[in-house]
């Protein structure tokens, strides 16, 4: 199977790709590089003796972001990590978010209807759940208004993508 991962130059991304890796899947990493380092994918090489495939790319333009799927038509899965994640700067630049995380989004359902790619992972964020009435929060909370634009990219990507599950047969988890 191979397997994008968005955004798999970053934290959770990078130690998602080892265990994929680990587990015999093919990997690529597609990241735009604003929160991390081309440098990661030499230390995934180190620890697991394989190189994943990387491309820098900006997944919020719908050129590149065509380009690449189309020369890597044969994806089985998408694992969606790539997002701007800043709480604070979200609230001084909103639109910088707005076009980021929901942009991104858009151009990989595209894609993924495209190219017949149906299985998907999404990295959601326990701010879906605004500001819970009680503690600790569990995934049976309510989702309640976002505190900010960061949480509020969140909850429009959950809703989008249960859209598309709904009309085009995405088989796809909402993690958060």
């Amino acid at each position: 199977m191979k397997i994008l991962v968005t955004g798999g130059t970053g934290y959770i991304g990078s130690h998602t790709v080892v265990e994929l890796q680990k587990k015999g899947y093919e990997v690529i990493i597609v990241d735009n590089l604003s929160n991390s380092s081309a440098e990661v994918v030499d230390n995934i090489a180190r620890i697991t003796g394989i190189k994943p495939l990387f491309e820098k790319i900006d997944l919020s333009l719908p050129e590149p972001a065509h380009d690449f799927f189309t020369r890597n038509s044969n994806l089985n899965a998408v694992i969606h990590f790539a997002a701007f994640k800043a709480v604070g700067e979200s609230v001084a630049q909103p639109l910088k978010y707005y076009r980021n995380n929901l942009d991104s989004l858009l151009n990989l359902l595209s894609e993924m209807e495209i190219h017949g790619i149906r299985d998907m992972v999404f990295s959601s964020s326990c701010t879906v759940y605004g500001q819970p009435d009680k503690l600790p929060v569990t995934e049976q909370a309510p989702i309640m208004k976002a505190a900010s634009p960061y949480g509020n990219t969140k909850q429009i990507s959950e809703e989008i993508i249960v859209d598309v599950s709904k009309a085009h047969n995405l088989r796809a988890i909402l993690l958060r």
